[in-house]
């Protein structure tokens, strides 16, 4: 709606896990390279943390574009809120496209056999399984974190590491305490990545990222005070940088603004702060 006001040839703001608007912070960089060293040296399990909309999510899908082939499949798990046998049952089919012998009663058993099949026959065509569980934090409360860390165990005496397949768990920063509390499981972990907030000068290189994807300078739609204004109000977090700087976009177009000020930037979040009515 506002992109022909502004000269823009899409919404730069967009809160999606598009790899054109991945902004190399230096966070997300180290974790980056952490990860690839886990996985890439066959370890058996990493952990990626930080604060909703810190930009997990462009990180695991960056790591993913950048594994070569030898690192496959690359399954990603987005329901860890499951019981013990529900989550192998999930992770089996889809670790495991063949779907398995339809005639073969489901239970546990057959699930571990089936992956034990599917990681030998992985590892006799020279490949290294990756499989990453999203929402890590919630696993503790479901009783999940031993289930994952036996799985490690199949097969790890046929690969080239320490494990036939590397785990790597996605969460909250609360993922870090609870495995820390589980000793077995935290022992595994080859690396541990904390996501941390943009510090001014990356929230200013940020939004001049997003703007020239879009074909627009960010000089030319905010000033300086709004930029700054920006890293203050959202505490340099991806998500709220995007959101407010989205809603900047339209209010300037609906009224016909010349350039994003400070002040219309506290009067978007003000809006976005305050609670709806009912």
């Amino acid at each position: 709606m506002y992109q022909e006001y502004w000269k823009l040839n899409g919404r730069p703001f967009e809160n999606r896990c598009d790899s054109k608007y991945y902004y190399p912070a230096e966070t997300h960089q180290a974790a980056l390279l952490k990860l690839h060293y886990a996985i890439e040296n066959r370890r058996a399990a990493a952990m990626l943390c930080g604060p909703g909309g810190i930009g997990k999510s462009l990180v695991v899908n960056s790591l993913q574009r950048q594994l070569s082939d030898q690192f496959r499949p690359v399954i990603n798990l987005v329901f860890p809120a499951l019981d013990s046998h529900q989550l192998i049952r999930h992770l089996v089919d889809q670790i495991d496209g063949n779907g398995g012998e339809t005639n073969v009663a489901r239970d546990s058993a057959n699930d571990l056999a089936r992956f034990e099949r599917f990681l030998r026959s992985n590892l006799d065509a020279k490949r290294h399984a990756v499989i990453i569980v999203d929402e890590s934090h919630l696993l503790e409360q479901n009783g999940l974190l031993e289930p994952l860390r036996l799985l490690l165990n199949v097969a790890a005496n046929e690969s080239e590491g320490e494990a036939a397949w590397t785990l790597v768990l996605v969460g909250q920063p609360t993922l870090l305490s609870h495995v820390e509390r589980y000793a077995p499981l935290d022992e595994r972990l080859s690396v541990k990545c904390m996501l941390n907030r943009f510090l001014p000068e990356e929230t200013s290189s940020y939004i001049q990222h997003r703007m020239r994807e879009s074909d627009a300078h960010a000089e030319r739609v905010f000033d300086l005070a709004a930029i700054e204004r920006i890293h203050l109000l959202t505490q340099g977090i991806p998500r709220r940088i995007n959101r407010l700087c989205d809603l900047a976009l339209m209010v300037g177009f609906a009224e016909d603004c010349s350039v994003i000020t400070s002040d219309m930037i506290d009067s978007v979040h003000s809006d976005l702060a305050a609670p709806s009515s009912v």
